[in-house]
Parts: C-alpha cells; sequence; structure tokens
C-alpha cells in the first residue's frame, strides 16, 4: 500500500493520550482531515478535549510515538487505514463508534469483502473446535471471510477453518498489533499475518488490558454481516459481540449443545432471546441471501474476467443456475473431472462461479450478482 503523507496527522491525533475516537471523529467532522485539525488553536479545539489532552497533542512524547508507528509502516505488509482510505471496511462506518485508523498487517483487501463472525468459549470442549474448524471452512469456501479475535478455543478454531477456504480470516486483536496475545498463538497469527489479515486499533506495544477486550469485541462483529457463537458460557465475552451484533443490526446466530454442558448455556440463552439456532453452514448462507453483492465473488476486478476462455464459457451454460457437483457436470459437458474442476477454478477466480458446502458450485450473474 502506498504510504499517504497524511498519515503522521492520522497518527499525532490517535496517539494523543486522552484524545478519544468520539472526540476525532467531532474534529474531523468539524475541520476536515487531521492536518488541518493540527493546524487549528487550542481555543478552537477546547470543545473537544481538556487543556492537558490538547497540551500534549505537540509533545515530544507523541513525536517520538508517531515516528515508531511510521517506522513500523515501512516494514513489508504492514499498513495504516484510516477512516479516509478508500480500504477502509464500509460495514465499521455503520457502526456508532468507528475507529479513526486501523493498523494492519496481512491482506488489507480482505477488509471490504463480506464476513462472518465465528466466536465461542475459550474453554471449548473438543467437538467445538471441531464445529468451529467446519462451520468457518465451509463458509469460507463459500466467500465469505472469517472474522474472530484470536483467542483461544472457538476463535483459534474459527480462523484454522477460514484460513483453509476462499474467504481467509480477519484477526482483531485486542493489543497493539505488535503484541500477541494469548502468545501460544503466534505460530496462528503468523500464519494469518501471511494469509489473512491481522488488525488493531491500539497503538503500537498496548498490552493485554481487559478493558481493551470489549471494545475489541464491537469491531469482530461491526466488520461483519453476521456473528456465530458456537459455544458460550453465560459468562462469556462472546455474548459481548454476540450483543454488539444486534446493536449494530447484524444477524446472530448459535449453534446449539448439550443441556448439561456450561458452554452451551450462552448459546441456549442466545436462542432463546432471537438468535437463530443454526446446524449447518447453510443454515447461516441461507440468512444472508444477497452477501456477494459486496463479497468475495464481485471483488475480482473485471479484467480477470478473461481468464475464463471458451471451455469455461461453455461449462457455464452446462451448469444451468442451480447448484451442481462435478460429476454431473463431467456428464453433461463430456470432460473429465480434471477438465471441469480446472475449468471451475478459472471461473472461480473470475468471479463466475461460487464454490458452495457439499462439493457444489453455482454459476453467478456477471459481476458476481
Amino acid at each position: 500500500m502506498t504510504q499517504d503523507p497524511g498519515l503522521a496527522s492520522w497518527l499525532q491525533l490517535t496517539l494523543t493520550p486522552g484524545l478519544g475516537s468520539a472526540a476525532i471523529r467531532a474534529m474531523l467532522r468539524q475541520f476536515g482531515l487531521p492536518h488541518l485539525v493540527l493546524a487549528r488553536k487550542p481555543s478552537e479545539l477546547a470543545a473537544h478535549a481538556a487543556p492537558s489532552v490538547l497540551e500534549a497533542l505537540h509533545s515530544e512524547t507523541v513525536r517520538r510515538a508517531v515516528d515508531t508507528a511510521l517506522a513500523w509502516l515501512e516494514q513489508p505488509g504492514n499498513a495504516l487505514v484510516t477512516l479516509a482510505d478508500a480500504t477502509f471496511p464500509r460495514m465499521l462506518l455503520e457502526i456508532p463508534d468507528p475507529p479513526p485508523l486501523l493498523y494492519a498487517r496481512g491482506r488489507v483487501e480482505l477488509l471490504r469483502r463480506s464476513a462472518l463472525a465465528v466466536v465461542g468459549s475459550r474453554n471449548a470442549t473438543a467437538q467445538g473446535v471441531a464445529n468451529a474448524e467446519s462451520f468457518a471452512k465451509a463458509l469460507s469456501d463459500s466467500g465469505l471471510t472469517i472474522v474472530s479475535g484470536l483467542a483461544l478455543g472457538i476463535d483459534a478454531a474459527a480462523h484454522r477453518g477460514g484460513l483453509v477456504g476462499a474467504g481467509s480470516t480477519i484477526a482483531v486483536l485486542g493489543t497493539g498489533i505488535d503484541v500477541i496475545y494469548p502468545r501460544s498463538n503466534a505460530a496462528l497469527a503468523a500464519q494469518i499475518a501471511e494469509r489473512g489479515l491481522l488488525i488493531s486499533e491500539f497503538p503500537l506495544g498496548t498490552g493485554a488490558l481487559a478493558s481493551n477486550f470489549p471494545r475489541r469485541n464491537r469491531l469482530i462483529s461491526g466488520l461483519a454481516q453476521g456473528c456465530l457463537v458456537v459455544e458460550a458460557a453465560l459468562a462469556s465475552g462472546s455474548l459481548i459481540t454476540a450483543r454488539s451484533a444486534t446493536e449494530q443490526g447484524r444477524e446472530v446466530f448459535a449453534v446449539p449443545g448439550s443441556i448439561h454442558s456450561p458452554v452451551s448455556k450462552g448459546c441456549h440463552a442466545l436462542i432463546k432471546s432471537g438468535a437463530k439456532l443454526v446446524e449447518s453452514a447453510d443454515d447461516v448462507l441461507g440468512e444472508l441471501q444477497g452477501f456477494r453483492a459486496s463479497g468475495f465473488a464481485s471483488t475480482v476486478q473485471p479484467a480477470d474476467a478473461g481468464r475464463a476462455g471458451a471451455t469455461g464459457a461453455g461449462l457455464l451454460e452446462h451448469m444451468g443456475h442451480d447448484p451442481v457437483d462435478i460429476d454431473a457436470l463431467c456428464e453433461r459437458a463430456g470432460m473429465s473431472a480434471e477438465q471441469v474442476s480446472s475449468e471451475l477454478l478459472r471461473l472461480e477466480l473470475a468471479g463466475r462461479v461460487a464454490a458452495l458446502p457439499g462439493g457444489l458450485f453455482q454459476r453467478l450473474e456477471k459481476g458476481g450478482r
């Protein structure tokens, strides 16, 4: 990503102690971009921050923090995404408290794709972990990016499943992006940085403070069109994420479990309060019809459509408009399984075909709609 010369101004605002995101957004609305805010006299900014905060705005401590962040930005794979950036996720613009700036490491383009949050207990059962990974893989294969919080248990399983599928995964950190918590997930975080995306709204070096994780949770739900809770106790932080999803107008899904299991009681409470009970990825996809309008398939550039050659165009005709498996396509088109698989991959990359759970494929309208 090309470095914006104005990023230093964004950093100066967001790294000033005591200057919260609400105050920053208010100043941006009144005065314009950060460099215009910083050009204002303290008296003009007094309605938005205390005198001590405005004094810190131009302090040496903040300047050093800005220099540190800019040095971090120079490292390959690192990026800063601001509210004014075209890459800033549209979904976060809909929530009441969007962060002015995100630190990102990995595939920033995932921020603009349709996503589903998958969260749950840190103390998950073996079945819960298996369910989370299976759901995440199937939903990722359908084109949804899997969003979670890099915690132990269900979160980690969701990220692993997301990485296997086409939609990949986004991990939202409750620490600075250079601080991996818990440390036991460091290897997983490295995989996500390479093949998915790590993001954080917190400054570099921010440790694992309990007060930051509820704020992290609002971003997990805010990035997504829905939130799937796989296992959760009644006091689980996952219920905070689900509540945020409800407040943000997102769909909430829950996987039922044993009535005797403590980590199922949170899911059952959600279902009683209106969350949709799901038993398969298809149950989720059925509630998110139309997600592709802003999702995986439509993010392919128009030039990619040329990758599907004459054989691919012919295969589209044999597909019709209903989901179909490879065996049926081989029979209809008179092609080998290897040929059909190759053409399906080309068509999928061109945004003309979607892979569905269960080994099925479906033709998409031109442009992915």
